[in-house]
């Protein structure tokens, strides 16, 4: 069982958003429906994650939609978990999320994912983060 972050809900919700905004200002696209009513029993019921085997039907296929426009995988192609090490310097992901992840629901790529950017410590979010936009500021300089 995986849990679905409510602030991952949040991002569904504003993903719909974007792609069928209200004509009127108070109806509902049925997929931003579906996830509100998700997102208010979080609320109510002081939750932060949904149950993503539990989740009603509508509201899954419109976080799936959401899901499928995020990247699949932390890696950046500098493996330490290849070299012995139990947590990978490069992504963050521990030796079994690396080898399990192709078996991983989306829910469960999500938690990781969730992790991994709260601890920020692996090279994704800082050495290699700083390189890339280094690189993107000179490439648009030119």
């Amino acid at each position: 069982m995986a849990g679905i972050h409510i602030t991952d809900i949040e991002a569904a919700i504003n993903f719909w958003r974007g792609r069928k905004p209200s004509p009127d200002g108070v109806s509902l696209a049925p997929e931003i429906r579906a996830l509100a009513e998700v997102y208010a029993l979080l609320v109510f019921h002081h939750e932060s994650e949904a149950d993503e085997d539990s989740m009603p039907r509508k509201a899954h296929a419109a976080w799936k939609a959401w899901y499928d426009t995020t990247p699949d995988t932390p890696c950046i192609a500098i493996c330490s978990t290849s070299q012995g090490d139990d947590v990978c310097k490069g992504c963050g992901r521990s030796f079994d999320e690396v080898q399990h992840w192709p078996a991983m629901t989306p829910g469960e790529k999500r938690a990781t994912w969730r992790r991994i950017t709260l601890e920020a410590s692996a090279w994704r979010f800082n050495t290699y983060a700083e390189r890339a936009a280094e690189a993107n500021s000179v490439g648009a300089d030119e």
